[in-house]
């Protein structure tokens, strides 16, 4: 059966763009148009995916998230008219996954929820899989034993210098790393002027990890300090 996308705005108008997008996709919609009907069609359905709108009657979109939450980890993508920053964090500290302004470009829209849907399915409930040996961090999954790297559920191929600095910043999420230390650690000698090295690993790392290689989300260079991997809260 087809994925099961579960749509929810008060605007009648915007809820058949986003099912007709969807179902040219090949996926399943249904349709809800305040937080309360949302409540109920994901209790009634087996929805793997919501795009909710954050303004609505009856139960607003942050409210009805916060209690989805209590009883499931699908991905919810929040949809609304506000672009600001302090937006957006809310959106996200409340249990969204991801955050699109309106007006949004239909393919990006798509692209998103093609996105969290292969890494919900493909990784699946991350609170029914206690594996000591993953770690993960928002769109990244690294399997310790294998040495392997995952984003949105697609391995990413890395050389084998670049999965021992993976394997580094992994480990140590949110930690400092010097240049020097890296290179050490990694190429396990002493380091003589490591920095064009290192860096140039950094950026082809980047490349194979991040939506936008210019603004990294994860992979993030600390001026003067040297190179960490951004720890990033799992929302699912």
């Amino acid at each position: 059966m087809n994925e099961c996308v579960l749509v929810v705005d008060d605007d009648r108008e915007i809820v058949k763009a986003i099912g007709l997008l969807l179902e040219k996709e090949g996926y399943q919609v249904l349709k809800a148009y305040d937080g309360m009907e949302a409540l109920e069609l994901v209790a009634e359905h087996p929805v793997r995916l919501i795009i909710m709108d954050v303004m609505m009657p009856k139960l607003d979109g942050l409210s009805a998230v916060m209690k989805i939450r209590e009883r499931k980890n699908l991905p919810i993508i929040v949809l609304s008219a506000k672009s600001e920053d302090t937006d957006k964090v809310l959106g996200l500290s409340m249990g969204a996954d991801d955050y699109v302004s309106k007006p949004f470009n239909p393919q990006e829209l798509a692209a998103r929820v093609k996105s969290h849907l292969r890494r919900y399915t493909s990784l699946g409930d991350i609170h029914a899989q206690q594996q000591a040996d993953v770690i993960r961090n928002g769109r990244l999954c690294y399997r310790m034993e294998e040495r392997t790297l995952y984003a949105d559920g697609e391995p990413v191929k890395l050389t084998a210098t670049e999965t021992k600095i993976v394997d580094l910043l992994m480990r140590n999420r949110g930690r400092i790393f010097p240049a020097e230390e890296i290179y050490q650690r990694v190429w396990e000698e002493d380091a003589f002027a490591p920095e064009n090295t290192v860096m140039v690993h950094i950026r082809r790392i980047r490349e194979k990890i991040e939506l936008n290689p210019k603004e990294p989300e994860y992979l993030k260079v600390v001026w003067g300090i040297g190179y960490k991997i951004e720890k990033i809260e799992n929302h699912c």
